[in-house]
């Protein structure tokens, strides 16, 4: 079966080309997913100084969301990864869909202000839902100048978590 009857399908195994760029392949990457996942799905790719932002637009983003921000998380981690192919030098890679990541955030710092009051109220360290390591950075750096509490991170991944301690607390 030619690639015209199999509508574009690469066999397993087959060499796949990504683009010479970052960006690029960013941009291979998500539209490869996407487009599997939803065929009205549209990618833009920006690049400033700090990050490649791939945003997916059209159709429905549940599928590429996915259950807790797990699919999209995994994407991201492949285009990030496949982006700088071992180089030293790299940037941030974020995929979106449908403003995630900022709602997502915005439900990190409301999380992360409940732990304050609960961790200041009970004099007792408040420990978080399990989290993925960029989800801890959001939280780990709203909090890092809040004078009264003190972060860190505790147990192993997948089920690792953030723990919002009272400064001066002891055990």
């Amino acid at each position: 079966m030619d690639e015209s009857t199999d509508g574009g399908a690469t066999k397993p195994g087959a060499a796949v080309e990504l683009a010479r760029d970052p960006a690029g392949r960013v941009r291979a990457i998500v539209e490869g997913v996407a487009a599997q996942l939803d065929p009205d799905a549209a990618v833009e790719v920006v690049e400033t100084d700090d990050a490649l932002t791939a945003t997916v637009s059209g159709g429905d983003p549940s599928l590429l969301i996915g259950k807790h921000g797990s699919t999209i998380d995994a994407v991201q981690h492949l285009a990030s990864r496949a982006a700088f192919l071992g180089a030293a030098d790299r940037k941030a890679v974020v995929v979106d869909a449908a403003g995630y990541r900022a709602r997502r955030e915005a439900a990190l710092i409301r999380t992360a202000d409940r732990a304050v009051a609960d961790a200041l109220s009970s004099e007792r360290p408040v420990e978080l839902e399990a989290m993925g390591a960029a989800e801890r950075r959001i939280v780990h750096t709203y909090l890092k100048d809040n004078s009264e509490v003190e972060t860190h991170s505790e147990g192993d991944e997948p089920g690792r978590r953030l723990v919002v301690t009272p400064v001066g607390y002891r055990a």
